[in-house]
């Protein structure tokens, strides 16, 4: 896997051949999906197929969002799973607190996590949720229940709970959040948009529900070639004169910005 995967791929776990699509589309990281987009009455096949997936190693790192611990599936999922030599990682579906984050981790030993935050509760939560666990990898917004439980109707209303969760994670040491879902799989312009406010935000990398959406959110966080140039430019002058210093074009750099250089560049390594 790539040091900075950009695409997570989900697929619905009843849906085998949907899942082996997934694994072939090119995603960095496929998501195999127990929780809604399987319906209750097929649960237990989901359950079933996707740890027969996961008993030989997929080609592409596989993590498998649960159902939540509170509903009658869940518990029965992270038993089922956990164990699967297959399996890289599982996404916790509605966290609210830490002490469900370390529930699992007891039950999942030696298994990475990663929570979603999917109500206002859990986004006032966000910073202890995301310092709950050392195997806890990362933390992510579930947009669709969080606009839900806020009465958001308009998306500009997500930001700050974006920047909140942004912040929590690089605050516990966690990697910047991927961002949630585009849901309208045929609104490339609207994704691309979307991804490019995103970015700014400071997001790193997107769910998608369609292999369509794949190339779309790559390009959206891949590194231009304006930013290419301009992070050799300022680790080559970090090369020659250590300490904060000022640039030709009068831009300022120090530490943090040869770091964030650094980060562009691996990142350019990709196309």
């Amino acid at each position: 896997m790539t040091a900075f995967p950009l695409t997570w791929l989900y697929a619905p776990g009843d849906r085998p051949h949907v899942v082996a699509k997934a694994l072939a589309s090119g995603a960095d990281i496929v998501v195999v999906d127990l929780e809604d987009a399987v319906a209750p009455d097929r649960k237990a096949y989901a359950r079933a197929a996707t740890a027969e997936l996961l008993t030989d190693l997929p080609p592409v790192p596989v993590h498998v969002r649960v159902n939540a611990l509170d509903s009658p599936w869940g518990e029965q999922d992270i038993a089922a799973l956990a164990p699967a030599p297959g399996l890289r990682a599982l996404r916790l579906a509605k966290i609210s607190s830490p002490a469900e984050v370390t529930h699992v981790a007891r039950r999942a030993a030696r298994t990475d996590l990663y929570a979603l935050l999917e109500t206002a509760l859990a986004v006032e939560q966000a910073y202890a949720i995301a310092g709950a666990h050392p195997r806890l990898r990362g933390i992510a917004l579930g947009e669709t229940d969080l606009r839900a439980d806020l009465g958001v109707r308009d998306d500009t209303g997500l930001d700050w709970p974006r920047s909140r969760v942004i912040v929590a994670a690089r605050a516990a040491g966690l990697p910047p959040p991927v961002q949630s879902v585009h849901p309208d799989t045929r609104d490339l312009e609207g994704l691309a948009a979307s991804c490019a406010h995103g970015r700014a935000l400071g997001f790193l990398g997107r769910a998608a529900i369609h292999p369509r959406q794949l190339p779309v959110i790559e390009r959206a966080y891949l590194p231009t070639g304006a930013d290419i140039e301009q992070a050799e430019t300022v680790l080559k002058a970090a090369a020659t004169q250590r300490g904060a210093q000022a640039l030709p074009n009068g831009r300022f750099i120090d530490a943090a910005v040869v770091t964030a250089a650094q980060r562009t560049l691996a990142l350019a390594r990709r196309r």
